[in-house]
């Protein structure tokens, strides 16, 4: 990496564990800003532990986890979405009992010096279906819709940094082209991305830069063409 490379995000030796189980083993990780990092690897190498470890969701055993310079290894996961860092969670975990609208007001907070302000009407730009739905009740939309709707509610948390975990497990191709073009219109507009993301065609094409998990560590960090033409590192990391 670039010398004169200073991260937005960095988490540096990062250990995590789960009882008796060491989980992460060191793991260092950056993200720059306005950049988009995928975090690939096999089921069990420690990619959604890294990201609930950076949210407060986990507690580190040890390691830092710095926004702007900013500790934030330890600290609660509110005061981490203040300072600049939101969170999309795997199981969506939308307010079933509010409607549309109710959940993204509830994702609505002020934005950190420097970041983007987003508005509900943007959130309908990307996905129409949700302002159709907007006084619908969470819990009655599609799997598919409440991908979007968390989304939507993170990001109008106006963040720094967006930790996006698994967003396309289980939709329709449409739908995964709708939020692969979210996350790109993200970054266009200066938001920084840590994306989990098991389909490695979407990782690489919304990416600008990879880091490959594997064992609970960091075992390959580059720019998406660089692991594609690596066929080693794929078979070895990557394959089922």
């Amino acid at each position: 990496m670039n010398a004169a490379y200073t991260p937005l995000l960095d988490v540096e030796n990062l250990h995590v564990h789960y009882g008796k189980s060491h989980v992460l083993h060191g793991v260092d990780l950056r993200v720059g800003g306005k950049e988009v990092v995928s975090l690939v690897g096999r089921n069990g190498s420690g990619r959604s532990t890294t990201m609930k470890a950076i949210m407060g969701l986990v507690a580190p055993t040890s390691g830092r986890i710095r926004l702007r310079e900013r500790e934030l290894a330890g600290a609660r996961p509110y005061t981490i979405c203040r300072a600049g860092i939101a969170y999309v969670p795997e199981a969506r975990e939308v307010f079933a009992n509010l409607t549309v609208d109710e959940n993204l007001r509830m994702g609505e907070q002020a934005a950190v010096e420097g970041a983007h302000r987003w508005t509900i009407e943007q959130m309908f730009d990307y996905f129409p279906r949700l302002k159709e739905r907007r006084n619908t009740r969470a819990g009655s939309l599609s799997g598919g819709e409440q991908q979007m709707l968390t989304m939507c509610r993170s990001l109008l948390g106006n963040p720094l940094v967006i930790l996006i975990d698994e967003p396309t497990e289980g939709l329709a191709p449409k739908i995964v082209a709708q939020v692969g073009e979210c996350i790109q219109d993200m970054h266009r507009k200066g938001v920084s991305v840590l994306l989990v993301e098991q389909k490695l065609t979407i990782a690489l094409k919304v990416s600008t830069r990879v880091c490959v998990m594997g064992h609970g560590r960091i075992v390959f960090e580059g720019r998406p063409e660089e692991l594609e033409s690596n066929e080693a590192l794929v078979s070895q990391w990557l394959a089922v």
